[in-house]
This record gives structure tokens, sequence and C-alpha cells, in this order.
């Protein structure tokens, strides 16, 4: 009871507590960014926003002319019965002259009408129902928590995890943890935030580089072999627990997870100096070279066995393209460099160009997907971010800005109305992870966060820095009180276990530690 009631003080006493005519500024200038719309479809441009369901920014729709039509009637409905309407000469236009006048956290039914030269209604332009969304509105709740004490904890949570103390004396993962079944992404992942705790808390030095040896040995132990088409890949499936949900992922491979062991054995070379992990991080960058397309793509999914693509789906590059960054920047191995920009040049004609950021992810079908259908963040925010740390034009700070407001727009939830129970739904601020999974997860935060504060460093934009501490302060709130378990899910669910992703931890540790810096 004493550790909930010490909790409970922090909270009321670490209010975000800049002062009012800071946060006042800060919200109007939010509120005029609002007015203009996330790169708006028309004059050559698709519009993307067709299976969208809610909106920060001031929305333009996909509607076509009317015949006989000289001028269009918006109307915005609110839900109470309340309607805002303008005139405009196209049926495209952003609803940018009435959104600062609707009310935020209601559903609005809008119709655009054609209207002849006499005044007279000849048509319908289209029709769209959506959630017109909360607004940026500090103060938010700061962090409980300094934020490196959150990052130990949360470390020392996975650390103490009896599956992965497993690793100490065994490289044979402890399926007790089923996410294990993941290996790329999550015994990566062990790999990092062991490595990452050797460094923080040299008490832990020795016990965390022995579990972050024998989780690496289990990924180059199951790594396919020099010679072979996916040499040095480890498996993105292990035992196969989802396999009756996703059996044709059974013997396959997700192309961009091989980065993320990548990334890992990275770590842990700059943690101990021991060749064999940049020689097998070096090994699948070189893999790499030899999958990619003449177009400069690389397809999504491989047979894990023969390497050959499984279908003509194409690969979101951000996972890949930073960690073919990392090693040139980093360590000085500039042969991937013609590859890497192959692989923007794919990404910005074909990506970019169609504002299609899809959703890949491993335990999700993309099969089918019609264009637009499932967008995410985890495109977006983190090619935002790729863009920026490589060194970006000024044409190219402004597609950062664009991928982070879509983010923004589409998956960020800066307050929620409270429910029948009288309690909200999800902890925010917050970040959903996509479409098809509508959730609020700290990866997904950490994502926008991340690209805002690459945005803040770069331009010094005060604005995109207090949304990304908003959002990270609100990783503190989550955490688990008593444990240090930084929450994977951020949905108030009653009775539920929820799901819990080492990698997504590994992400809030570096978020919370990031931040820590910027609050020096």
């Amino acid at each position: 009871m004493n550790k909930v009631v010490t909790a409970l003080a922090l909270l009321v006493l670490s209010v975000a507590c800049a002062p009012k005519d800071v946060n006042e500024q800060l919200t109007k200038q939010a509120a005029e960014e609002y007015l203009t719309p996330v790169h708006p479809g028309g004059d050559g441009r698709p519009f993307w926003n067709g299976f969208a369901s809610k909106f920060i920014y001031a929305p333009a729709f996909d509607f076509q002319a009317v015949e006989g039509a000289e001028s269009y009637l918006y109307t915005a409905t609110c839900e109470c019965g309340k309607s805002w309407s303008f005139k405009a000469d196209s049926p495209q236009q952003s609803l940018a002259p009435i959104w600062g006048s609707i009310p935020q956290g209601v559903n609005i039914a809008l119709k655009v009408e054609g209207v002849d030269s006499k005044g007279v209604t000849v048509g319908v332009a289209g029709e769209r129902s959506f959630w017109r969304d909360y607004s940026f509105n500090p103060p938010y709740t700061g962090a409980v928590r300094g934020y490196r004490e959150a990052a130990i904890l949360g470390m020392l949570y996975v650390h103490t995890m009896p599956a992965v103390q497993n690793f100490v004396l065994s490289s044979e993962p402890d399926m007790d943890y089923v996410y294990f079944t993941y290996p790329c992404k999550i015994i990566g992942a062990v790999v990092q935030v062991e490595t990452l705790l050797a460094k923080t808390v040299p008490l832990y030095r020795d016990n965390a580089l022995a579990i972050a040896r024998n989780a690496a040995k289990f990924l180059m132990d199951s790594a396919r072999k020099p010679g072979e088409r996916l040499a040095y890949f480890p498996p993105t499936y292990y035992k196969q627990f989802m396999a009756s949900k996703f059996p044709e992922n059974q013997g396959k491979t997700m192309a961009m997870e091989a980065a993320s062991a990548g990334e890992a054995y990275l770590d842990l070379y700059d943690a101990t100096g021991e060749s064999i992990y940049l020689e097998q991080a070096v090994g699948i960058a070189n893999t790499y070279l030899t999958l990619q397309n003449e177009d400069g793509s690389w397809h999504i999914k491989y047979d894990f066995a023969t390497g050959e693509p499984v279908n003509d789906v194409k690969a979101m590059l951000h996972p890949l393209l930073n960690y073919l960054l990392r090693l040139e920047q980093q360590y000085g191995k500039s042969d991937y460099r013609e590859a890497r920009l192959r692989g923007e040049k794919w990404m910005a004609e074909h990506i970019l160009s169609s504002f299609d950021m899809t959703g890949q992810f491993e335990d999700v079908s993309v099969q089918g997907l019609q264009p637009y259908e499932n967008l995410t963040n985890c495109t977006a925010a983190p090619y935002a971010s790729y863009i920026l740390n490589r060194g970006a034009s000024a044409d190219e700070v402004t597609t950062a800005y664009e991928l982070v407001r879509f983010s923004e727009d589409q998956f960020v939830y800066w307050d929620m109305p409270l429910n029948e129970s009288g309690y909200k739904k999800d902890s925010t601020p917050c970040v959903y992870e996509q479409y098809k999974y509508q959730m609020p997860i700290d990866n997904s935060t950490c994502n926008v966060a991340n690209a805002m504060l690459d945005i803040y460093e770069q331009t010094g934009d005060m604005l995109m820095r207090a949304k990304a501490q908003a959002l990270i302060d609100n990783i503190t709130v989550t955490q688990c009180v008593n444990t240090g378990k930084l929450l994977t899910s951020w949905r108030v669910r009653h009775n539920v276990e929820p799901s819990y992703w080492i990698n997504c931890t590994y992400d809030s540790v570096c978020a919370l530690l990031r931040m820590e810096k910027l609050a020096e």
C-alpha cells in the first residue's frame, strides 16, 4: 500500500508544469498547424485517406465533380445536431475554413453538394463520416519518475524474467515466453536490452553479457549457413506457435527481420569487442546485397530454405536502410552505400510518391490488401527519422514533417472521452499501431516521439519537442509501479493479462534515455 501511495503522490507532484503562457502558445501553434491538411490529394497526387476513421488535421477527400455544379456546399454535422458549412470551388477542398470551429472529440457526418449558378443543388459530390479527434493541448501528466530510473527498472524487468535468465546457461530459448517464436525480433531484442543494461548498470554487466552471448548464439546457430541464398539470416519464425493462425508463414522469413538480428550483433560487438558479432552483422548485410532487385527494392517474404521470394509484395525498407546506414556511419562499411541509395530511390518513387505507408508485421498477412487499407505509423515515422538522421535537404525536412504529421493525425490520441464506466479506455497521450490493430502500443509511441525529436534537433521546433515529451512521459505513467514492467499495450482491460513484447520495452528504454539526455 505504501508503494502505491508513494506512486500516486509522485503522480500529483509531477504533472507537467510549464508556465501557463508557454502551454497556451504551444496549444495555439498546434491549432494553427492543424488547419493545414496532411499531404492532400489532387493535382496528380493520390488521396491516401480512404480508409481513415479519424483526423486531427483538417482533411480533404477524394470527392468527384458534379455535372453542372459551379460551386460546392460543404456541410459538417455533429452527432449533437449542430452543423457548420462553407462553399468552395472544388469538391476536394480541405475542411480548414470550419475545422477550428468544430468541437473536438465528436463524430462528424460530412456532405458535399454541387450547386449551380442559381444556387440550386444539382448532385452530391461525396459523403463521409469520421471522428474529429482531440488536438494537442498541454499540460499533460509529466514523468512520474526519472527517465533513467524508469529505463533501468524496465531493463531489470526483462533481465529477471525466468525465460531471459534461462539464457545464462543455455542458448536454447525457453518457450514459456511464447514471443520467442519470433527470434530475430524478440531474441534480438533480448541481446539489445542486456547489452544496454551492461553498459548502463555495470553491476549487472557479467550476467547481462552472459545472457546476450547465449541469445546471440541461438540466432547464429539457427541462421542459414554461408553459401546459402539467405546466408547468416536467422529465422523470422521458430516453433510456429501461431502456425494455425498464419499457416502461410510456415517455412518463410520476412526480409526485413534479419536487420533486427544484425542490429543486436552490432550492439553486442560494441559491448564486448568480440569480432564474431561484427562478422555476423556484415554477413547479414552482404546477403542483403545479393537479394536486392533491379529496381532497388527487396521482396517482403522469402522461403527460408531456398531463399526464393514467395510473392510479389515489396518490403518497406526503413529497417534495412537504417541498418546499412549504421554500418556505414559507425563502422566505416561503405560497400553498402550504393544499395542503400538505390533502396532510397525506390522508396521515394513508390512509397513516398503514393503515400501508401502500409504496415508489414510478421503476425499479420500482407496479401490481398488494397492500397491504403492498413496504414501505420510504423512505416511513416521511422522513415522520417531515417531521412533526418542520414542528413536531410530542405525538401526532405518538409517530407519528414509530412510523415510525422501523418503519424500524429492518424495514430496519436492526445485525449479520449470517458466511457460509460467513467474512465478512458486508453492511457493518453498514446499512439495506435496500425489500421488493422487499433491498439495503443509503446513501440508506436516511441516511433512517433523519436521522429518528433529528430525534427526538433534538426529545426529547433519546440512544439515537436513538447509533443514528443508528452508521449515519452506517459511511458513512465503506464509503467507498473511495483515491477518496473513497461507495458506494451496501454489499453485499460480489467482481468485481462495483456501481451508483453520485449522489443517494445527496448524501444521504450531507448526513448526514456534519449529524453533524459535532452532534459539535462
